[in-house]
């Protein structure tokens, strides 16, 4: 068991987090219940945006939302001085409503639509990480119809391959994502985007993954990008002026995981930056980074309650909880792996090997395979560690389930940042025609 932030077993035995037991957390919000330990993010924050001024003073961090977005999470962020990765138009409408700086937002995806870009464009958005040839000339054309000069980045392909599941690897050449180099994709980017007049090439932006635990590869990005920024200006004359280096840096899920030092990593990155551009005699550009899980990874948990209990004599255990593949498509989509523990049993100790299931109709949906904890019954509150990022995010309606609350808690306040889907707001955009309504309907119409 490995507990962060404030987390903390309280006199009663219970697990507690911001000053709040988890079992009070249960029975007023209910479960399943994403919390969120504020101190916890806020910290993260800090400490990435005051390590990076001190290695790279002209730095930027960048919160990258698709890991978890709200209206709340927005205001934090905007609060501890970071600007903000957004990937839709729906990431963009929920930054603008909480009152977040347009123009500090940096805007990704590998295929914007035209109505994406306009609002982007008519709301000021700060930077456009442009994914291809056909973006670059519709954002062109978009923002000429505006009367617009729009503040690009090209999103390029460095041609490294991170060591993590290949659903999240982008930095690769076989990606969806970005534009190549050795295939000469990028340098024409940037010769096509000099020649347009409603686009300014600001900057260049890779990604080579998520959940990395090496540092070696980003200290090859980093080298390759600067490598590039020194070609564009030998071949074009341009300084590129601002580099974006992305996210991916890994988190703690289970004991078996070792994250790096923050500060290790931002001195060997603000390092290898500094000597490349030595070595060419390249102005430093502003660094960016975009880091998303590793601020709200750790900070978060999901609350369960225990239902059935289900033993195949000899094969394995089964305990299933009121969540899932609903709340947590992680396991299912990555066969990601997570720690529990039994929240209103803290100094109980371990038992017996279980599996923890979800209550969706589909054999896929596990949680958790083979977990060392107290002998649970009917009733037990669990909580699993680590599923701040992408949980909430991913949730979904599968067997129309609603989706969970979330709250935030911090100095024993516990305060709604989400509320709970009911099953009304499951069938609110539902619609029924005319000649399908029930006879009794049709009766009262008539």
């Amino acid at each position: 068991m490995f507990l962060t932030g404030t987390m903390r077993v309280n006199s009663k035995g219970h697990l507690e987090v911001g000053g709040c037991d988890t079992l009070d957390l249960a029975k007023e919000f209910g479960t399943p219940l994403y919390v969120m330990d504020e101190e916890q993010i806020r910290k993260n924050c800090a400490e990435y945006r005051d390590t990076f001024k001190e290695h790279y003073p002209n730095s930027q961090v960048a919160y990258a939302g698709k890991a978890f977005l709200t209206k709340a999470m927005c205001r934090l962020v905007d609060d501890e001085g970071l600007a903000l990765d957004v990937v839709s138009g729906g990431e963009i409408h929920t930054a603008l409503a909480a009152g977040f700086p347009a123009e500090k937002m940096l805007y990704h995806g590998n295929n914007k639509t035209p109505e994406e870009i306009e609002m982007a464009l008519e709301n000021g958005v700060g930077r456009f990480v442009v994914d291809s040839y056909s973006e670059l000339e519709l954002l062109n054309a978009l923002a000429g119809e505006a009367g617009k000069v729009a503040g690009l980045y090209l999103r390029i392909k460095p041609g490294v391959e991170a060591h993590t599941h290949h659903y999240i690897q982008t930095g690769q050449v076989d990606s969806k994502f970005g534009m190549g180099l050795a295939d000469g994709e990028a340098m024409t980017a940037v010769k096509m985007a000099a020649k347009m007049k409603h686009v300014e090439l600001k900057g260049l932006h890779c990604h080579i993954g998520s959940q990395i635990f090496d540092l070696k590869p980003f200290q090859m990005a980093a080298a390759v990008m600067v490598d590039f920024m020194q070609e564009i200006k030998k071949k074009t004359g341009t300084v590129i002026g601002e580099l974006d280096l992305g996210g991916g840096f890994g988190i703690r899920y289970t004991r078996e995981d070792s994250p790096y030092s923050l500060s290790g990593f931002v001195e060997l990155i603000a390092k290898t930056v500094k000597d490349k551009c030595a070595e060419h005699n390249y102005p430093l550009p502003k660094l960016l980074v975009e880091p998303g899980r590793s601020i709200i990874g750790e900070a978060g948990i999901t609350l369960y309650t225990v239902g059935s209990v289900k033993e195949i004599p000899g094969v394995r255990k089964y305990v299933a909880v009121d969540g899932g593949m609903m709340d947590n498509l992680r396991p299912a989509m990555y066969e990601a792996k997570y720690e529990a523990v039994v929240a209103n049993r803290m100094n109980d100790q371990a038992e017996e090997k279980v599996s923890i299931a979800g209550k969706a109709c589909e054999s896929g949906d596990m949680l958790i395979w083979d977990i060392e904890l107290p002998k649970l019954q009917r009733g037990d509150l669990m909580a699993v560690l680590s599923t701040g990022a992408y949980h909430y995010s991913m949730a979904n309606n599968y067997n129309r389930f609603p989706r969970p609350p979330v709250v935030f808690v911090k100095d024993g306040q516990a305060d709604l940042v989400v509320a709970r889907e009911s099953y009304d707001d499951l069938v609110q955009n539902d619609i029924i025609p005319a000649r399908m309504q029930a006879p009794a309907a049709k009766k009262a119409a008539n």
